[in-house]
């Protein structure tokens, strides 16, 4: 079973559409569907925005269905020239951006476990290559490999996107991608990220994220649908 995450419904809605033979189930006020897209197994669920939203959703999500991998798929802000609105982005890896114990020593992003501390979320290298081929079969659609970073904030600044980009390489930034994927690597779950750019580095006010939003999730909806059909 691969499980699929989506911050809002618009992003979610279109996969279900897809789907056969579904089944909802709510576990703490997250709706789970299950069903069958393509013939595989999939349970695609709405988690909310923010980090403690993803997180908690990706540990209901693989204790209750045990997943064999997840996919976080959404839309998310350029934080590089080399992305604009329309454009899709697979993830590499992920960080969480607004993490910041920098006062006791830390890098801004690290994020401390008990055994070390780590800044980036590597994505699964498979689930990457086949998420990327998927894209290429969208008609119109450029696409890029690359650093997702995270944080509880929506971010319309021109500048905190650049320093984003310059502190961490990122080329998106979104709410969820790297909450997931701290989860995934907590509990050796494979993982991907699949964002649509709804908004660039000019084009970046409120407005213009609710206009291109639904735009860029037909374009992630059309990813997954090819990426399960390839499977």
């Amino acid at each position: 079973m691969i499980g699929i995450i989506c911050a809002m419904e618009v992003e979610a809605e279109g996969l279900i559409a897809l789907c056969r033979d579904t089944k909802t189930e709510e576990f703490y006020g997250m709706k789970f569907t299950t069903g069958k897209m393509h013939g595989k197994d999939v349970v695609i669920v709405v988690c909310g925005v923010g980090k403690v939203n993803a997180a908690m959703c990706t540990l209901a999500l693989i204790e209750r269905y045990s997943p064999e991998a997840i996919i976080n798929s959404g839309v998310a802000g350029a934080v590089s020239p080399i992305v604009t609105i329309g454009d899709l982005v697979v993830a590499t890896k992920s960080v969480e951006h607004d993490m910041n114990t920098t006062a006791l020593g830390d890098k801004q992003g690290e994020v401390s476990f008990p055994e070390g501390t780590k800044t980036y979320f590597e994505c699964d290298k498979e689930i990457s290559r086949n998420l990327f081929e998927a894209c290429k079969t969208i008609p119109d659609t450029n696409t890029k490999n690359g650093i997702v970073a995270s944080g509880d904030i929506f971010i319309s600044d021109r500048k905190q996107r650049l320093r984003i980009n310059d502190r961490f390489g990122a080329i998106a930034c979104e709410m969820e991608g790297a909450a997931i994927g701290h989860v995934c690597y907590r509990c050796g779950v494979p993982y991907g990220i699949l964002r649509a750019i709804s908004d660039d580095l000019d084009e970046n006010k409120g407005m213009d994220f609710v206009k291109f939003t639904r735009l860029a999730s037909s374009k992630t909806v059309s990813a997954i649908s090819k990426f399960l059909q390839a499977e």
